[in-house]
């Protein structure tokens, strides 16, 4: 509900409020916000922006940029700067160092001694997943390589997290108890409640397109001129050879004295053994012990005995002597296993007090021989071995691979069959072969073959671990590019003729929202275009299923609930494929009563949202409080770089 609520208020809060959370420092070094700040050493002309008496240089933003491109690339691997850029990336680096320096400066201004000690950041750092080794500990080492891989100095690290703190300190207590008035929530649910009525009109462009086809000059310019609507995207063979077990040659079998070995080695598992079950209920004292150990033995049930003591009888599943030794006591395990089946051990004392137990099963495992166990342990060393020596075999191919063997060489040697792949788009699927599945074997390869530069750069990979390889490389890539003009040469004449309608199209829109704007109904406004379009779609919706369709809410319906009752606007179709007429005819207002759950819920998240507002205009008041200058020149010069020059 908070994501419509927030839809209605038309709210800013921004992305940079999530420099609230401390969490945001940790993957900041993962790659999202280190800046590198050397704050006070930039030049003028590298100063992207000055704040109170700090400075941010195009260099610290240029680094935070490529960290944040890092991280983002974790979850989209294909995604560019020029991409990062052009979905605001910039703008919310630059607005988080900013913030981040503006709160460090608003601090050490105030004068009330508000700042961070070195332990806490110690405290932080110790805290961070990067640098922690393998017990789950921080880690000296790791910390210092992953430092030095960064290119980021402790100071500087430091200091990076000596902000963010100061952010949580300052900002998040802004937030708190926010809280929104009950009639404000009544109106919000009200609004989340409220029905629409109306209709979407569609004017096609197609359908005032020249009945005339276009020349196979006219059709040219235009596929070229719009050569990018076509383009496909880039395809790649993928050359392989699959290698497992069937792949050894003169694998040799376990000899006597390597199964002797094995089996020496684990007597233990071999040697016979006896697991017992039991019935325990644990008392405070001795005497207490024996008193319920005279009830069962005159008869009644353990359970029953323990149950009217307010006691609970606890069933001990199959457990050897020595484990029940080792994880209770001796004298327990002693007890357990001097005593017969179904008959009560005597009482003895343990971790927690003394135990009454009765034993209710005892189960044998007779011991194996070398010979019997022969088939099993042959098995073992022979399936270990054949790990080895694929491991093995995957270690010399790579080894040829990298002295130069091509992939061709490598597989006739080894006695393998390459396969090649038809021309793959990275997903797996074959353009315009619907009836071809990626291939199972093929799949995992996929992002290395669609990472690798350039053709003929074998490596050996493993599909199941230890059991199945395959060695591959790129055959053939071939660029992203439109296709011939042949081949979609109908598609191409529709789009053009499309295009051609366009004009006529908004033309005949003007006509009709002239027309209803004087009030005359869409049905009989459409019969003055003179041409058939398609029936209007009607709509009566509550706002609530509108809600549901987030976050693809199809653009006529969010603008109907935007629109005032008695209105109606147009929208232009995507690539010019002509207009949409929206017209509002009923507002239907939600009722709520104050005691509806939705209310509650709706006065819980506004409140939620306020304090996020509060949190906002705070960090607003301390940029305006410490003084902002961004130098815009700076700025787009880094963008220009980053961007190639575009």
């Amino acid at each position: 509900m908070l994501g419509l609520i927030r839809s209605l208020t038309k709210s800013r809060i921004g992305a940079l409020v999530a420099l609230v959370f401390l969490g945001l420092i940790a993957l900041s070094f993962a790659g999202a916000d280190i800046s590198g700040a050397k704050f006070g050493g930039a030049t003028n002309a590298d100063r992207a922006v000055t704040v109170g008496s700090a400075h941010i240089g195009t260099v610290d933003v240029q680094k935070a940029m490529s960290n944040a491109l890092e991280n983002a690339r974790a979850d989209s691997p294909t995604v560019t700067m020029k991409d990062f850029i052009a979905q605001g990336a910039l703008e919310q680096v630059v607005d988080s160092l900013i913030d981040r320096a503006a709160l460090m400066e608003w601090a050490r201004q105030s004068g009330v001694g508000m700042g961070v000690s070195n332990r806490l950041v110690d405290s932080e750092i110790a805290k961070m997943p990067a640098f922690q080794g393998a017990d789950g500990k921080f880690s000296q080492a790791a910390y210092k390589a992953l430092l030095a891989q960064k290119g980021i100095s402790d100071a500087v690290l430091r200091d990076d997290i000596a902000k963010g703190l100061m952010a949580r300190q300052v900002l998040i207590p802004a937030g708190v108890g926010a809280s929104m008035p009950q009639s404000v929530a009544m109106r919000y649910a009200a609004v989340l409640k409220e029905t629409r009525e109306g209709q979407v009109q569609l004017i096609p462009s197609s359908a005032f397109a020249p009945k005339t086809p276009p020349s196979d000059a006219d059709l040219a310019a235009y596929y070229k001129a719009n050569g990018a609507r076509y383009q496909r995207p880039e395809r790649r063979t993928i050359r392989y050879a699959i290698f497992d077990e069937t792949s050894l040659k003169n694998l040799p079998a376990p000899s006597d004295a390597e199964v002797a070995a094995r089996y020496k080695l684990n007597a233990a598992t071999y040697a016979p053994t006896e697991t017992r079950t039991f019935t325990q209920v644990i008392v405070p004292t001795e005497a207490a012990a024996k008193a319920l150990a005279g009830e069962i033995a005159g008869g009644k049930a353990i359970e029953a005995a323990a149950s009217a003591k307010g006691l609970a009888a606890r069933k001990i599943p199959a457990i050897t002597r020595a484990n029940l030794s080792s994880q209770d006591s001796p004298a327990i395990a002693a007890a357990v296993f001097g005593a017969s089946k179904g008959n009560l051990a005597a009482p003895a004392k343990g971790a927690l007090g003394w135990y009454v137990i009765r034993l209710d099963g005892v189960t044998e495992v007779p011991g194996k021989s070398l010979d019997q166990a022969r088939a099993e342990i042959v098995a073992a060393i022979t399936a270990e071995k054949r790990k080895a020596a694929l491991a093995d075999l995957s270690a010399k191919f790579d080894d040829a691979f990298g002295s130069g063997t091509g992939l061709a060489d490598v597989a006739k040697s080894a006695g393998l069959t390459v396969i090649t792949t038809d021309p793959l788009e990275a997903n797996g699927t074959v353009p315009g072969r619907p009836d071809i599945k990626p291939n199972a074997d093929v799949t995992p390869l996929l992002p290395a073959a669609f990472g690798m530069e350039r053709e003929g750069q074998p490596q050996v990979a493993e599909i199941k671990a230890g059991e199945r390889y395959v060695m591959f490389d790129v055959g053939q890539i071939t660029p992203a590019a439109p296709p011939p003009l042949a081949e979609v040469k109908d598609k191409v004449v529709a789009d053009l003729q499309t295009s051609r309608g366009y004009g006529a199209a908004k033309a005949a829109t003007d006509k009709l929202m002239a027309a209803l704007a004087k009030k005359v109904p869409l049905a009989e406004a459409i019969k003055t275009l003179g041409v058939a379009v398609p029936a209007a779609q009607s709509v009566n919706m509550p706002r609530e299923q509108l809600n549901a369709m987030q976050p693809k809410i199809p653009a006529p319906l969010s603008l109907m609930f935007e629109m005032a009752q008695g209105t109606s606007k147009k929208l232009e179709a995507p690539d010019k494929a002509g207009f949409l007429v929206v017209v509002l005819s009923k507002v239907t207002p939600g009722a709520v009563k104050a005691d509806d759950p939705f209310v509650a819920r709706a006065r819980v998240e506004l409140g939620q949202l306020t304090g996020r507002e509060y949190v906002d205009q705070l960090r607003m008041a301390v940029r305006e409080a410490v003084g902002v200058k961004r130098n815009d020149p700076a700025i787009a010069a880094l963008r220009t770089q980053l961007t190639g020059g575009q």
